[in-house]
C-alpha cells in the first residue's frame, strides 16, 4: 500500500503558527509523513519567514506521535556532517524512530551568499556530499570510535554517544534524478531514493536505471525504498480547480508535462495509482499553500482512504 504524505517549503513563509498547524493537520488527517525543505530563502523575490531545520524537527518529534518526518533535503554545505549526524540521531531518538535523514549537495547560491556560507562549484559540492554520506554512515552504524580522512572532512576517534536507539540510526534518503551522479550515489549509500518532479515515463526510465546501479553495488532492488516528491494541486470540484489554476498563473507547459499531480479526487487518485504501478512506494506531495488547511484536509478525506490512509 502506498504511503501518502506532504512536503512543504520551509523558506516560503514557514513560521511557528503555520508549522504547528501543518503538523497537527497531517497527524489528525492520516498523512503518513511530513517533509520540509532546508532553505533560508527562495532563489528570488522577497525574503519570507523560515524556521531553522533541526529546531523545527525537534518540535515535530515531541508534538506528533505517528507521522514520519525529515528534511527533503539538508544541504551538506550548511552544517558539518558530523553535526548533522548528531542532530539526526538525537531527533530520531526523541521521536521514537520516526526521522528520515534526507541529504543533498545544495544548489541555491543566493541563500549561501546572504548568510556567508561558501558555495562551491557542483563538482566540489558533490565530492563533499559523497564524503558526508560515508562519514554519516560510519557515525550512525559504528559502535566503536572511528577515524576518517577525507579531502573535505575528517574524524578522529569519533563516536556518537549515546548510540542511536534505532539500529543504524535514521534511514538516509537521497533525492534527485541525475542519472550519472545522484542515482549511483543513492545506490551506494541510500536507504530511500526520492525522485523529484518526474513524469511517469521518465520515472520508469530512471527506476530501471536505479535497479542497474543497485545490482552493480550487490544490492537487491527491494533493499531501497522508492519515493517521489511532486506538487499536488487538488480541489473537490472542477469549478474550484479551474478557478485556482486560472489564478495561479501556472503555464500550460507546466501542467501538460505530466510531472505535477493535478485534479479532483478521481483524477488525483488515478495519477497516484499510475505511479504506484510504476513502483513508487511513498509520495511526498508538495503543498505550496501553507495557510490552506481546508483543502489539505479535503485531500486527505477524499484520496487517502484509497491508499489505506
Amino acid at each position: 500500500m502506498a504511503q501518502i504524505g506532504i512536503m512543504i517549503e520551509g523558506q516560503d513563509g514557514l513560521n511557528w503558527a503555520r508549522w504547528k498547524r501543518l503538523l497537527r493537520t497531517a497527524e489528525d488527517c492520516g498523512y503518513q509523513c511530513v517533509f520540509r525543505s532546508d532553505h533560508f530563502t527562495n532563489p528570488q523575490g522577497e525574503d519570507k519567514d523560515s524556521l531553522e531545520l533541526w529546531i523545527s524537527l525537534a518540535y515535530a518529534a515531541t508534538h506528533t506521535s505517528r507521522i514520519e518526518f525529515g528534511p527533503l533535503v539538508a544541504p551538506v554545505t550548511f552544517r558539518h556532517p558530523s553535526m548533522n549526524a548528531r542532530y539526526a540521531a538525537a531527533v530520531d531518538d526523541l521521536s521514537g524512530g520516526r526521522l528520515v535523514l534526507g541529504m543533498g549537495a545544495g544548489w541555491q547560491g543566493r541563500e549561501h551568499s546572504k548568510f556567508g556560507i561558501p558555495f562551491h562549484d557542483f563538482s566540489t559540492r558533490y565530492s563533499m556530499l559523497e564524503e558526508a554520506l560515508e562519514l554519516t554512515r560510519r557515525l550512525l552504524h559504528g559502535d566503536a570510535p572511528s577515524d576518517y580522512r577525507g579531502y573535505h572532512y575528517q574524524l578522529e576517534d569519533a563516536i556518537l554517544l549515546p548510540r542511536p536507539a534505532r539500529p543504524g540510526g535514521p534511514p538516509i534518503l537521497i533525492g534527485g534524478n541525475g542519472p550519472k551522479k545522484t542515482l549511483p550515489l543513492a545506490a551506494r549509500f541510500a536507504d530511500e531514493w526520492n525522485a523529484v518532479y518526474l513524469n511517469l515515463a521518465t520515472y520508469k526510465e530512471r527506476r530501471g536505471l536505479m535497479e542497474e546501479y543497485l545490482a552493480e553495488e550487490g544490492r537487491a532492488s527491494d533493499s531501497l525504498m522508492y519515493s517521489l516528491m511532486t506538487r499536488v494541486i487538488y480541489r473537490p470540484t472542477q469549478a474550484q480547480l479551474d478557478a485556482f489554476l486560472h489564478e495561479s498563473g501556472l503555464s500550460d507547459d507546466a501542467l501538460s508535462a505530466g510531472a505535477i499531480i493535478v485534479g479532483t479526487a478521481t483524477e488525483v487518485i488515478d495519477q497516484i495509482v499510475a505511479r504506484v504501478e510504476a513502483g513508487v512506494e511513498r509520495f511526498m506531495l508538495q503543498w505550496m499553500e501553507l495557510d490552506d488547511m481546508e483543502n489539505l484536509e479535503l485531500l486527505a478525506r477524499d484520496v487517502l482512504p484509497q491508499f489505506g490512509g
